[in-house]
């Protein structure tokens, strides 16, 4: 068996609440990480996420590079995605029960990362449940004790774009593959896993429904999608 997380970054944009939809759909709860200026272009798309139930985390104000910045530009990064995060929890009548945080890139700040976490921690962020993940790199790279949600799979789907190469066939062997030289393999058997797409119109406008594509393939394979869970603060 393969079980499987999927989160999803960048809400919001325009086809955020088709996203939504086919998931209800599919009866996948993901948890999603929001841009906090896609957010203000987006605000209505943003509220029906929180409308369905969906856990949204914060991706950032401006989803800058956080090692080229200083952890007092970071911080206030974090901060700055915070306040429309109230804003939009208060607006959609929502409780905001979990508060987990992802760096744009996956880049946990460079020389700031360890201040970063310790930010994070202190702040009261949560730490999505990963204890089931076995992959040695997991632990080597001390992705278990970072507060901050990384990926075990990427599906890479934001290289598809104009001149780019890259195709949703790219995608479709990226899952196939039982070697891939970042991350876990997709479909090794008794897998655990943390998958990463995106909410992007540029990637609609060229593959519709794209998402529905990959992730009906994954369903097809044997994926079961778990719902989000957080480790319990001491």
């Amino acid at each position: 068996m393969i079980r499987a997380v999927l989160t999803i970054d960048d809400i919001a944009s325009k086809n955020t609440p088709a996203i939504v939809d086919y998931l209800c759909e599919k009866g996948i709860k993901p948890l999603m990480f929001a841009w906090g200026a896609k957010v203000e272009e987006y605000f209505d798309n943003a509220v029906y996420v929180l409308k369905k139930g969906i856990t949204v985390g914060n991706h950032s104000y401006s989803h800058p590079n956080f090692s080229k910045l200083t952890i007092e530009e970071g911080i206030e990064e974090i901060e700055k995605c915070e306040e429309v995060l109230d804003r939009l929890y208060s607006a959609a009548g929502a409780e905001r029960r979990y508060r987990p945080f992802r760096f744009p890139y996956g880049d946990k700040g460079g020389a700031c990362r360890e201040k970063l976490q310790k930010y994070l921690a202190e702040k009261g962020f949560d730490k999505l449940d990963d204890r089931r993940i076995a992959y040695p790199w997991w632990k080597e790279q001390g992705l278990d004790r970072d507060i901050d949600t990384l990926w075990t799979f990427d599906l890479a789907e934001y290289n598809i774009r104009p001149g780019s190469g890259f195709t949703a066939d790219d995608v479709m062997k990226r899952i196939d593959d039982p070697s891939p030289a970042n991350g876990a393999p997709m479909l090794a058997d008794g897998g655990e896993h943390i998958i990463l797409l995106h909410a992007h119109d540029e990637t609609e406008e060229l593959v519709p429904g794209y998402y529905r594509q990959f992730i009906d393939y994954l369903l097809e394979k044997g994926v079961a999608f778990i719902e989000p869970e957080f480790i319990p603060k001491k």
